[in-house]
């Protein structure tokens, strides 16, 4: 299912997203290769913008830098989200995989929320949601400082989570292992929200 999410994310974009991963993490391209399974010359592609991964070489350049709640500080993250008030989930930026969520989110589950960590919430995604994941490169979401984002979800009665109209804030931001997590927060429900 997160294959659906990756969809909607460039591929040229994850090339220079291993780039970043390698420097931060001092992994050589030979090694992200052998842990990729491809060559060093696919890698040294991949990253320069020759060469856009094919399916599975995207599957395995998401696999490898999908977001970990590591550190103490993410931890931290994570029990924060756990905590507020506010309807609020964290998930991994680049696969949807739902890292924490708060109680108030909890309560539109359909199923516990024990058994959605570590799934992608991607198969939910209401048609507004989609929309606005489509526009993220053009607002410059994936740049260094990229700026929250704000849309209109629209209604989506999925099997795992039930989507309210409401008005919803995307933050973006960098994990201690160098993944990006995504904070959803709804603002206010309906359409004049």
């Amino acid at each position: 299912m997160a294959e659906v999410a990756i969809a909607c994310h460039d591929p040229t974009r994850l090339g220079r997203s291993l780039r970043g991963w390698r420097a931060l993490r001092r992994v050589k391209q030979s090694h992200a290769a052998e842990l990729l399974g491809v060559t060093q010359a696919t890698v040294s592609r991949w990253e320069n913008g020759q060469l856009a991964p094919d399916p599975d070489g995207q599957r395995a350049i998401r696999l490898l830098l999908q977001a970990r709640l590591d550190s103490a500080a993410d931890f931290e993250l994570a029990r924060m989200v756990r905590r507020s008030t506010a309807p609020v989930h964290l998930v991994c930026d680049l696969t949807h995989r739902l890292l924490a969520l708060s109680a108030a989110r909890e309560r539109y589950c359909r199923v516990p929320a024990t058994e959605l960590i570590g799934t992608s919430l991607w198969p939910c995604a209401s048609p507004g949601i989609i929309a606005a994941e489509a526009r993220l490169g053009e607002l410059g979401w994936f740049e260094p400082a990229a700026p929250a984002v704000e849309l209109q979800t629209g209604a989506n009665d999925g099997a795992l989570i039930q989507i309210q109209d409401s008005r919803l804030r995307w933050v973006r931001f960098q994990l201690s292992d160098g993944s990006f997590a995504r904070l959803a927060e709804t603002l206010a429900h309906g359409r004049d929200a």
